[in-house]
């Protein structure tokens, strides 16, 4: 997270305007032990909560490198759902943005771009992608790819707007209060998130080397205003962070949205299965580390490498799912509802 400790800008301030402090007699003695026993039982009782959801890991040898999934991490003591945004932006939300050089020499070029990244911040952008993810320590992975073209009625709004577009308007605290509504959660679901951007994609596939991937067809796009091209041939091969951008970009013009979640399988399926290979749970512990600043999320490194542990022990039962939808109406500006039919909330139970 980029938010600024308010507590390091007015210290001063503070300092002069601070109460006075008053004598403790035995009245105040008594009730201030009262309330120091309160708060150390208030954070026990959140401690152990938190045990039971997260076990408290083992502390292991920086050379005691994992072979296996189980090697990472103890799983969570329940299922988690993990809501996944991936933004069409380069940037994620206050972090600086780099202007294209136009200046004549280098030095002048590195002088713009820093005066630039301290005034202009990048713009907020939309959900590009969106993945609910549950991971079960007692079931396989469950995928589910939701639709950023889904029609959403806000409060106080007389027309709806795309899910995909709630994260400009009001973040992940909104896309995530929107999704448990639609799909009817639990309340305090999904339990964690994790916020990608498309450099934050290539930086994860490149510190991974590259993903097999089997492209289902030939894909070509050109965008001349942003300056994005997109060619890719179908068949399997490896793709490096760029490509795999692309990949989740290209938009079939007769699948539409539905090619691109298509798309977001074919990658999630290649990212466990090399994510599972050994050589690389050995590096995994690094790899969380190293990405953190490339993320915004409110999960800490030891939940995330609990959760891996839990994702890629059964790396071939990963189930995707998905939700069905009526057909685009005008009179929803061309967006899609979901059909009264469908189950939710969406996650296949054991049978």
């Amino acid at each position: 997270m980029r938010d600024t400790d308010p507590s390091t800008s007015s210290s001063s301030a503070e300092h002069s305007a601070a109460p006075r402090v008053r004598p403790v007699g035995k009245g105040h003695r008594w009730r201030a032990l009262g309330r120091v026993v309160i708060a150390l039982a208030g954070a026990g009782l959140g401690i152990s909560v938190l045990g039971w959801i997260w076990p408290v890991q083992d502390s292991r040898s920086p050379d005691d490198r994992p072979s296996t999934a189980s090697d990472l991490a103890e799983p969570p003591r329940r299922p988690i759902t993990l809501l996944v945004v991936g933004l069409d932006s380069d940037r994620l939300p206050g972090s600086p943005q780099t202007p294209p050089a136009t200046s004549a020499s280098p030095a002048q070029d590195t002088a713009a771009k820093d005066n630039a990244t301290a005034a202009k911040p990048a713009p907020s952008p939309n959900s590009d992608a969106l993945l609910l993810v549950r991971v079960d320590p007692e079931g396989p992975l469950q995928v589910l790819g939701l639709p950023t073209e889904l029609a959403v009625n806000l409060p106080g709004q007389k027309r709806p707007q795309a899910l995909g577009s709630l994260y400009r308007t009001g973040g992940v605290a909104l896309t995530g209060d929107a999704v448990r509504e639609l799909l009817k959660l639990e309340p305090g679901e999904p339990d964690r998130y994790l916020v990608l951007s498309r450099a934050g994609l290539r930086s994860l596939v490149d510190a991974l080397g590259r993903l097999e991937v089997n492209p289902p067809r030939k894909m070509l796009y050109e965008d001349k205003a942003q300056g994005y091209r997109i060619d890719l041939q179908s068949g399997l091969q490896q793709l490096d962070g760029a490509q795999v951008e692309q990949l989740l970009r290209y938009r079939d013009p007769s699948l539409g949205e539905l090619s691109r979640r298509q798309q977001q399988e074919l990658v999630v399926l290649a990212l466990i299965e090399s994510l599972a290979q050994p050589a690389r749970l050995a590096n995994l512990p690094d790899l969380v580390q190293k990405l953190r600043s490339e993320v915004d999320t409110n999960l800490e490194p030891s939940e995330t490498l609990s959760l891996l542990a839990a994702g890629l022990a059964r790396p071939g039962e990963v189930r995707f799912l998905s939700l069905p939808l009526g057909p685009a109406k005008a009179t929803y500006g061309g967006l899609r509802q979901l059909e009264t039919k469908a189950p939710l909330p969406p996650w296949k139970t054991k049978t």
